[in-house]
Protein backbone atom coordinates (compact mmCIF):
# COMPACT_ATOMS: atom_id res chain seq x y z
CA UNK A 1 0.00 0.00 0.00
CA UNK A 2 1.65 3.15 -1.23
CA UNK A 3 -1.07 5.56 -0.19
CA UNK A 4 -0.10 8.33 2.59
CA UNK A 5 -2.40 11.18 4.26
CA UNK A 6 0.10 13.64 4.38
CA UNK A 7 -0.32 14.39 0.17
CA UNK A 8 -3.64 15.55 0.89
CA UNK A 9 -4.25 16.20 4.60
CA UNK A 10 -6.71 19.50 4.97
CA UNK A 11 -8.20 18.60 1.40
CA UNK A 12 -11.98 19.32 0.40
CA UNK A 13 -12.38 15.56 1.20
CA UNK A 14 -10.96 16.36 4.53
CA UNK A 15 -12.69 19.11 5.75
CA UNK A 16 -16.32 16.90 4.86
CA UNK A 17 -14.59 13.90 6.95
CA UNK A 18 -13.81 15.92 9.86
CA UNK A 19 -17.18 18.53 10.04
CA UNK A 20 -19.10 15.05 9.74
CA UNK A 21 -17.40 13.35 12.57
CA UNK A 22 -16.94 16.44 15.02
CA UNK A 23 -21.21 16.73 14.71
CA UNK A 24 -21.12 13.14 15.29
CA UNK A 25 -19.20 13.19 18.57
CA UNK A 26 -21.21 16.21 19.52
CA UNK A 27 -24.49 14.99 19.32
CA UNK A 28 -23.04 11.36 21.42
CA UNK A 29 -21.66 13.36 23.97
CA UNK A 30 -24.54 14.67 24.60
CA UNK A 31 -25.42 11.61 26.88
CA UNK A 32 -23.61 10.86 29.84
CA UNK A 33 -22.54 7.06 28.64
CA UNK A 34 -19.00 6.35 28.04
CA UNK A 35 -18.35 6.22 24.02
CA UNK A 36 -16.00 4.11 22.56
CA UNK A 37 -14.34 5.29 18.84
CA UNK A 38 -12.90 3.07 16.03
CA UNK A 39 -10.84 4.57 14.17
CA UNK A 40 -10.07 1.87 11.40
CA UNK A 41 -7.44 4.13 8.83
CA UNK A 42 -5.80 6.70 11.07
CA UNK A 43 -3.15 7.70 9.23
CA UNK A 44 -0.33 9.38 11.60
CA UNK A 45 -2.80 11.71 13.67
CA UNK A 46 -0.97 14.52 13.11
CA UNK A 47 0.03 16.83 10.04
CA UNK A 48 1.59 19.97 8.95
CA UNK A 49 0.43 22.03 6.39
CA UNK A 50 4.29 23.55 5.17
CA UNK A 51 5.99 19.74 5.18
CA UNK A 52 7.06 18.90 1.68
CA UNK A 53 4.11 16.41 0.83
CA UNK A 54 1.41 18.60 1.52
CA UNK A 55 3.14 21.60 -0.05
CA UNK A 56 4.11 19.25 -3.56
CA UNK A 57 0.02 18.96 -4.31
CA UNK A 58 -1.34 22.57 -2.54
CA UNK A 59 -4.72 20.37 -1.73
CA UNK A 60 -4.71 21.96 1.68
CA UNK A 61 -4.80 25.61 0.22
CA UNK A 62 -8.13 24.40 -1.58
CA UNK A 63 -9.84 23.41 1.74
CA UNK A 64 -8.90 24.08 5.44
CA UNK A 65 -7.11 27.51 3.80
CA UNK A 66 -10.57 28.75 1.93
CA UNK A 67 -12.60 27.52 4.98
CA UNK A 68 -10.39 29.77 7.28
CA UNK A 69 -10.57 32.99 5.45
CA UNK A 70 -14.29 32.81 5.18
CA UNK A 71 -17.00 35.08 7.56
CA UNK A 72 -18.63 33.72 10.12
CA UNK A 73 -20.66 30.13 9.35
CA UNK A 74 -23.07 27.97 10.53
CA UNK A 75 -22.54 25.79 13.87
CA UNK A 76 -20.98 22.64 12.51
CA UNK A 77 -18.06 24.44 10.90
CA UNK A 78 -17.49 26.43 13.39
CA UNK A 79 -17.03 23.91 15.17
CA UNK A 80 -14.72 22.10 13.07
CA UNK A 81 -12.61 25.52 12.99
CA UNK A 82 -12.42 25.87 16.36
CA UNK A 83 -11.37 21.96 16.66
CA UNK A 84 -8.61 23.00 14.02
CA UNK A 85 -7.69 26.10 15.60
CA UNK A 86 -7.13 24.25 19.31
CA UNK A 87 -5.02 22.06 17.58
CA UNK A 88 -3.07 25.03 15.76
CA UNK A 89 -2.60 26.38 19.24
CA UNK A 90 -1.21 23.11 20.95
CA UNK A 91 1.16 22.45 18.08
CA UNK A 92 1.94 25.23 15.66
CA UNK A 93 0.10 27.58 13.22
CA UNK A 94 0.54 25.13 9.94
CA UNK A 95 -0.60 21.74 12.13
CA UNK A 96 -3.78 20.18 10.65
CA UNK A 97 -5.74 17.54 12.86
CA UNK A 98 -6.46 13.93 11.65
CA UNK A 99 -9.17 12.53 12.48
CA UNK A 100 -7.98 10.36 15.59
CA UNK A 101 -6.59 14.25 17.07
CA UNK A 102 -9.65 15.29 16.37
CA UNK A 103 -11.36 11.82 18.25
CA UNK A 104 -9.31 12.96 21.05
CA UNK A 105 -10.45 16.28 20.91
CA UNK A 106 -13.89 15.69 20.89
CA UNK A 107 -14.52 12.89 23.25
CA UNK A 108 -14.32 12.64 26.94
CA UNK A 109 -12.30 11.20 29.51
CA UNK A 110 -14.56 7.99 30.56
CA UNK A 111 -14.39 8.22 26.66
CA UNK A 112 -11.79 5.29 24.57
CA UNK A 113 -10.47 5.45 21.05
CA UNK A 114 -8.93 2.78 19.49
CA UNK A 115 -6.82 4.09 16.82
CA UNK A 116 -5.22 1.65 14.10
CA UNK A 117 -2.71 2.00 11.52
CA UNK A 118 -1.03 -0.56 9.54
CA UNK A 119 2.09 1.01 7.90
CA UNK A 120 5.15 1.36 10.52
CA UNK A 121 6.07 4.68 9.98
CA UNK A 122 2.85 6.37 10.23
CA UNK A 123 1.80 4.09 13.19
CA UNK A 124 5.10 5.02 15.15
CA UNK A 125 3.71 8.95 14.20
CA UNK A 126 0.86 8.11 15.85
CA UNK A 127 2.03 6.64 18.61
CA UNK A 128 4.21 9.60 19.39
CA UNK A 129 1.10 11.87 18.72
CA UNK A 130 -1.17 10.57 21.83
CA UNK A 131 2.02 8.93 24.13
CA UNK A 132 0.68 11.06 27.01
CA UNK A 133 -3.25 10.11 26.39
CA UNK A 134 -3.93 7.50 27.93
CA UNK A 135 -7.59 7.09 26.49
CA UNK A 136 -5.96 6.24 23.67
CA UNK A 137 -4.45 2.73 22.49
CA UNK A 138 -2.72 2.76 18.91
CA UNK A 139 -2.80 -0.66 17.22
CA UNK A 140 -0.27 -1.36 14.32
CA UNK A 141 -2.31 -3.10 12.26
CA UNK A 142 -5.18 -4.21 9.44
CA UNK A 143 -8.21 -1.86 9.80
CA UNK A 144 -10.82 -4.07 9.08
CA UNK A 145 -9.46 -7.22 11.10
CA UNK A 146 -9.96 -4.79 13.84
CA UNK A 147 -13.46 -4.96 13.60
CA UNK A 148 -13.64 -8.28 14.18
CA UNK A 149 -11.14 -8.08 17.00
CA UNK A 150 -12.34 -4.90 18.79
CA UNK A 151 -15.96 -5.32 18.72
CA UNK A 152 -18.10 -5.18 20.74
CA UNK A 153 -15.69 -3.17 22.49
CA UNK A 154 -14.73 -4.33 26.26
CA UNK A 155 -12.08 -2.49 28.52
CA UNK A 156 -11.61 -4.00 31.54
CA UNK A 157 -15.09 -4.26 33.24
CA UNK A 158 -16.44 -1.43 31.24
CA UNK A 159 -18.69 -2.78 28.25
CA UNK A 160 -19.69 0.36 25.86
CA UNK A 161 -22.85 0.05 24.59
CA UNK A 162 -22.70 3.06 22.64
CA UNK A 163 -19.69 4.33 20.24
CA UNK A 164 -18.92 5.03 16.28
CA UNK A 165 -16.75 3.74 13.88
CA UNK A 166 -14.80 5.29 11.53
CA UNK A 167 -13.62 3.62 8.20
CA UNK A 168 -11.57 6.04 6.06
CA UNK A 169 -9.78 3.41 3.56
CA UNK A 170 -7.20 4.57 0.60
CA UNK A 171 -8.77 3.58 -1.90
CA UNK A 172 -6.25 2.32 -4.09
CA UNK A 173 -8.83 -0.04 -5.88
CA UNK A 174 -12.01 1.42 -5.18
CA UNK A 175 -14.45 -1.22 -6.02
CA UNK A 176 -12.53 -3.46 -4.21
CA UNK A 177 -12.64 -1.73 -1.25
CA UNK A 178 -16.13 -1.41 -1.78
CA UNK A 179 -16.39 -5.07 -1.80
CA UNK A 180 -14.26 -5.32 1.61
CA UNK A 181 -15.74 -1.81 3.45
CA UNK A 182 -19.68 -2.84 3.10
CA UNK A 183 -18.46 -6.73 4.09
CA UNK A 184 -16.81 -5.06 7.33
CA UNK A 185 -19.55 -3.44 8.03
CA UNK A 186 -22.21 -5.84 7.81
CA UNK A 187 -20.04 -8.12 10.12
CA UNK A 188 -20.03 -5.48 12.60
CA UNK A 189 -23.39 -4.19 12.49
CA UNK A 190 -24.27 -8.13 14.02
CA UNK A 191 -21.64 -7.91 16.78
CA UNK A 192 -22.37 -3.92 17.75
CA UNK A 193 -25.68 -3.07 16.26
CA UNK A 194 -26.11 0.18 18.30
CA UNK A 195 -23.23 1.64 16.91
CA UNK A 196 -22.70 5.01 14.30
CA UNK A 197 -21.09 3.81 11.58
CA UNK A 198 -18.75 6.59 8.54
CA UNK A 199 -17.26 5.42 5.64
CA UNK A 200 -15.86 7.78 3.86
CA UNK A 201 -15.40 7.36 0.32
CA UNK A 202 -14.26 9.53 -3.34
CA UNK A 203 -16.56 10.26 -6.04
CA UNK A 204 -14.84 11.00 -9.43
CA UNK A 205 -18.44 9.68 -11.58
CA UNK A 206 -21.48 9.27 -9.21
CA UNK A 207 -23.20 7.50 -11.38
CA UNK A 208 -20.40 4.14 -10.96
CA UNK A 209 -21.71 4.96 -6.81
CA UNK A 210 -25.20 3.47 -7.75
CA UNK A 211 -23.55 -0.35 -6.89
CA UNK A 212 -22.19 0.75 -3.86
CA UNK A 213 -25.11 2.73 -2.60
CA UNK A 214 -28.21 -0.17 -3.51
CA UNK A 215 -25.72 -2.62 -1.65
CA UNK A 216 -25.28 -0.13 1.48
CA UNK A 217 -28.74 0.44 1.64
CA UNK A 218 -29.27 -2.91 2.62
CA UNK A 219 -27.19 -3.59 5.16
CA UNK A 220 -28.65 -4.36 8.70
CA UNK A 221 -29.06 -0.77 10.20
CA UNK A 222 -31.85 0.84 11.40
CA UNK A 223 -31.43 3.95 9.43
CA UNK A 224 -28.60 5.60 6.83
CA UNK A 225 -27.98 8.53 4.71
CA UNK A 226 -25.19 9.48 2.80
CA UNK A 227 -23.90 13.26 2.94
CA UNK A 228 -21.59 14.08 -0.55
CA UNK A 229 -19.67 17.28 -1.33
CA UNK A 230 -18.84 17.80 -4.64
CA UNK A 231 -16.28 20.68 -5.17
CA UNK A 232 -16.12 19.79 -9.48
CA UNK A 233 -18.74 18.98 -12.01
CA UNK A 234 -19.41 15.29 -11.95
CA UNK A 235 -17.64 14.60 -15.00
CA UNK A 236 -14.27 13.68 -15.12
CA UNK A 237 -13.04 10.60 -14.03
CA UNK A 238 -9.58 11.66 -13.74
CA UNK A 239 -9.26 13.24 -10.35
CA UNK A 240 -11.72 13.06 -6.94
CA UNK A 241 -14.62 15.31 -7.88
CA UNK A 242 -15.73 15.23 -4.66
CA UNK A 243 -16.76 12.72 -1.43
CA UNK A 244 -19.01 11.31 0.90
CA UNK A 245 -19.67 9.89 4.29
CA UNK A 246 -22.18 7.19 4.81
CA UNK A 247 -23.89 6.91 8.01
CA UNK A 248 -24.95 4.25 9.75
CA UNK A 249 -27.63 4.43 12.57
CA UNK A 250 -26.98 8.44 12.47
CA UNK A 251 -27.76 10.15 15.32
CA UNK A 252 -30.75 12.71 15.72
CA UNK A 253 -30.48 15.48 13.77
CA UNK A 254 -27.41 14.72 12.27
CA UNK A 255 -29.02 15.35 8.91
CA UNK A 256 -30.24 19.07 10.17
CA UNK A 257 -26.84 20.21 11.13
CA UNK A 258 -25.16 18.72 7.81
CA UNK A 259 -28.22 20.15 5.94
CA UNK A 260 -26.91 23.80 7.01
CA UNK A 261 -23.37 22.93 6.66
CA UNK A 262 -23.17 21.25 3.29
CA UNK A 263 -24.66 24.62 0.89
CA UNK A 264 -21.71 26.87 3.02
CA UNK A 265 -19.09 23.95 2.30
CA UNK A 266 -20.28 24.27 -1.73
CA UNK A 267 -19.94 27.76 -1.59
CA UNK A 268 -17.10 28.17 0.11
CA UNK A 269 -14.80 25.37 -1.28
CA UNK A 270 -16.48 24.86 -4.56
CA UNK A 271 -16.14 25.21 -8.10
CA UNK A 272 -18.58 25.99 -10.97
CA UNK A 273 -21.35 23.36 -11.07
CA UNK A 274 -20.21 22.41 -7.33
CA UNK A 275 -23.48 20.61 -5.37
CA UNK A 276 -24.17 18.80 -2.47
CA UNK A 277 -26.39 15.81 -1.56
CA UNK A 278 -27.83 14.51 1.42
CA UNK A 279 -29.93 11.43 0.63
CA UNK A 280 -31.51 8.65 3.48
CA UNK A 281 -30.95 5.31 1.73
CA UNK A 282 -33.27 4.02 4.91
CA UNK A 283 -34.79 5.85 7.42
CA UNK A 284 -35.63 5.52 11.17
CA UNK A 285 -38.24 3.52 11.66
Amino acid sequence: MNYRHAFHAGNHADVLKHVVLLAVCDALTAKPAPLFALDTHAGRGLYRLDADAARRTGEAADGIGRLLELPRQCAPLERYLRAVQACRMAHGAEAYPGSPWLLAHALREHDRVAACELQPEEAEALRTVFSRDPRVAVHQRDGYAALKALLPPRIGDTRFARGLVLIDPPYEAQLEEFDHALAALRQSLERWPQAVYALWYPIKRRRSLQPFLRRAATLPAKSSFVAELMVHPDDSPLRMNGSGLLLLNPPWRLDTALAAALPELVAGLGQAGACWRLDWLKAAT
